[in-house]
């Protein structure tokens, strides 16, 4: 917890009660929350950048802070340091969510927190593949010239089958990298995906990727595994045989978006697709945020903002005057 917090403050320049609140703070989403450590990490981060902007306010006490104080900070964010409107959403939520702590736990006596605005209503839109793009990426890892030459260690089908994997169930980078090989179902054609707080679901895998993740766990994964190393049940491995990283797998995404031809793809991308194809195909918005992992039905909901064209191509069919 120490290592935590000393990434928050310096406390010979921080308050005394920056510090106490943001330890305190951090100490309950770790332990009764039980988030994850990049949660934890996001938090903490985003901790420091509001204190230190406090203080250079004049603020010294978490009594003092106000609602015009809060809101001069989200406004640094944005203008100053030129953060996207997802990222001073994201530190817009943690604000609220350590405002609603600290009066829960009576250390202040109004929230100042709660005349800010909600962070939806500066949601940008996700970036969505069509299906023909998404096929070319994924078909982008491809055998060598010499795949003939059996020394070599076949990549391409764990970078394959990764990809496959991805659009296929709308995982994050982190939920694909943790999936171990007993999470896979093949007879029920599901995989058992650990996301965000632990949180487990069952997410159902396309005839196509299951292929993809069997060959590759026939013929690439014994090659790269090492008996006796650290999570040797992980699926997806890297070529010295340790787990495949939450960045790997965006190195390795963003590799082959470039051999496709691809602009500003990544992990998220293919999750994108994968909401926005699924709804456009029909399927249930509740259905949805189940498979994604969503807490709350509100987040899924972007992505019934994001295929216009189909919109006005119902309306053209549809409508007498279209």
């Amino acid at each position: 917890m120490t290592r935590a917090v000393s990434t928050i403050t310096d406390p010979e320049q921080m308050p005394p009660e920056f510090v106490s609140a943001a330890s305190s703070f951090l100490a309950f989403i770790r332990v009764e929350c039980g988030l994850s450590p990049n949660t934890i990490a996001a938090y903490a981060g985003d901790l420091r950048d509001l204190f230190e902007d406090l203080v250079d306010q004049g603020a010294r006490t978490i009594g003092s802070i106000s609602p015009r104080s809060l809101a001069q900070h989200i406004a640094n964010l944005r203008r100053e340091r030129q953060m996207s409107p997802a990222s001073v959403a994201r530190h817009l939520a943690t604000i609220k969510t350590l405002f609603r702590w600290l009066s829960a736990n009576g250390r202040v006596e109004t929230n100042p927190a709660d005349w800010l605005d909600q962070p939806t209503r500066w949601r940008k839109l996700p970036g969505v593949l069509s299906p023909a793009k998404i096929r070319e990426l994924i078909e982008a890892p491809a055998p060598p010239a010499d795949d003939a030459d059996e020394r070599l260690i076949p990549l391409w089908l764990r970078d394959r089958a990764l990809l496959e994997l991805l659009y296929a169930s709308g995982l994050r980078a982190s939920e694909a990298a943790g999936i171990r090989v007993e999470d896979f179902h093949e007879t029920l054609g599901v995989v058992l995906v650990t996301g965000k707080g632990d949180k487990q679901r069952l997410v159902p895998v396309g005839a196509p990727a299951m292929a993809a993740v069997k060959e590759y766990a026939e013929r690439c994964r014994p090659r790269l595994l090492r008996t006796g190393g650290r999570d040797e049940s992980r699926l997806f491995l890297s070529r010295t045989g340790r787990p495949l990283e939450r960045v790997a797998v965006w190195q390795i995404v963003k590799k082959h978006a470039k051999t496709a031809g691809l602009q500003d793809v990544h992990p998220h991308t293919l999750r994108h697709s994968f909401a926005t194809h699924m709804l456009i195909g029909g399927a249930d918005l509740r259905i949805v945020q189940e498979l994604l992992g969503h807490a709350d039905v509100t987040t899924t909901q972007i992505y019934t903002h994001v295929d216009r064209s189909r919109l006005k191509q119902v309306h053209e069919r549809f409508h007498p005057r279209g």
